[in-house]
């Protein structure tokens, strides 16, 4: 018998604990398999040996991991060095650590690379289970976490676009998650039942800002419409590669700029004299339980099963990842995916899911999201509100 160690990392997700349930649950079938250690704090709980047995938590409390967001067992953004992973290396020694299941994004898969590489000679097998919303992880279809945060903006922007529609006077800019990757921003399409619907235009990240062209596109719609939702990422940036909103502060890692959404409002009041307010949902679409995708949770937790087997199985040093079968009707299957093809990696939306103009998502991106986001959105009632010129 020998014991196992999972850690988060990175930013959490509201279906990212349903992995976690899956670990737990798979690992108890296998006699092999001494303790469960959970990390707290992500990895600096792997180097502080802040752990706790999984298995002793009650069956209740596990359950209710499918419906919990953020991370049960906490989770960081440590900075790792080569003593960091040397010093991982005795701490798995030390607690008798055969197995390591590391969850997490992009940053994380790097982590949980870098750990294979000083473990694989020493009998320590490692498995990385994927963990964005962002979906910018390399190979995989989609990772878990995203069906979940693209339900919840759709099903956000579909509300706007409800209240926008009863009172059509102003321009509804709302700001989502996804720095370099539009795929959340890109979601908000799946509000869409009929022309007219919100969000009237999407952009992404991938193609650069055009001021000229939005205000053009805003000043249109307005006039057709009265009341005009637009959908944006936080990350969107001109043609010099430059963010679109103003900068607030810089770092020798990161830069800070100010909320996109406000800045593009605030333009469309200056330039177009029209009335605008922004929305930026934040990390409340990360978190939102009552927009979790049932799918998401299915394949979260399918997820962390099958990283369990792999790594009982002897396989290290790759990333369960999801193949799509068909999308109608939907079916995928995990497959394991080397770890060192997706480590710092960052997939961006393609060129054939963003229309020409760079304004909207295309049809084929609309296919390819909506199995994901667990079904219907809730549906509310058309009087067919603007059309109608007569009272009753």
């Amino acid at each position: 018998m020998a014991n196992l160690l999972i850690a988060h990392g990175g930013g959490p997700t509201s279906v990212i604990n349903a992995s976690l349930y899956g670990v737990i649950t798979e690992a108890k079938k296998y006699p092999e398999i001494d303790k469960v250690y959970g990390a707290v704090g992500g990895s600096s709980g792997i180097l502080t040996e802040n752990f706790i047995d999984l298995k002793e938590i009650p069956e209740a409390e596990i359950e209710k991991l499918l419906h919990t967001p953020a991370s049960a067992l906490g989770t960081s953004r440590f900075p790792l060095y080569e003593k960091e992973y040397a010093k991982m290396l005795e701490i798995f020694d030390k607690y008798d650590i055969r197995w390591v299941l590391f969850n997490g994004g992009n940053g994380s898969m790097d982590t949980c690379g870098k750990i294979y590489e000083v473990a694989k000679d020493k009998g320590i097998g490692v498995i990385g289970i994927p963990k964005t919303i962002d979906n910018d992880i390399f190979v995989t279809d989609h990772s878990p976490g995203y069906g979940s945060a693209a339900r919840f903006i759709a099903q956000t922007v579909k509300d706007i676009g409800e209240d926008v529609k009863s009172m059509p006077i102003h321009v509804s800019v709302v700001e989502s998650m996804g720095r370099n990757a539009g795929w959340i921003t890109a979601a908000a399409a799946l509000a869409r039942r009929k022309p007219g619907d919100a969000p009237h235009l999407i952009y992404l990240p991938e193609r650069p800002f055009n001021e000229k062209e939005f205000l053009e596109d805003v000043e249109r719609l307005h006039e057709q419409y009265g009341g005009v939702v637009v959908a944006v990422s936080e990350g969107l940036t001109n043609e010099a590669g430059e963010p679109v909103a103003p900068l607030v502060f810089r770092t020798e890692r990161a830069v800070y700029t100010g909320d996109v959404g406000t800045h593009l409002a605030n333009l469309v009041i200056k330039e177009l004299g029209i009335k605008a307010r922004s929305e930026k949902p934040g990390i409340t679409g990360r978190a939102s339980v009552v927009n979790q995708s049932t799918t998401d949770v299915s394949e979260a937790v399918d997820a962390g099963r099958a990283a369990l087997r792999a790594v009982l199985e002897g396989q290290t040093g790759m990333m369960v990842g999801f193949k799509r079968i068909s999308t109608d009707p939907y079916k995928s299957e995990t497959i394991l995916i080397p770890i060192s093809e997706v480590m710092m990696g960052e997939k961006i939306v393609p060129a054939e899911f963003i229309n020409a103009r760079g304004n909207d998502v295309t049809t084929a991106f609309v296919e390819w999201a909506k199995p994901l986001i667990g079904g219907d959105l809730v549906e509310f009632a058309d009087f067919n509100l603007g059309a109608r010129k007569e009272k009753i």
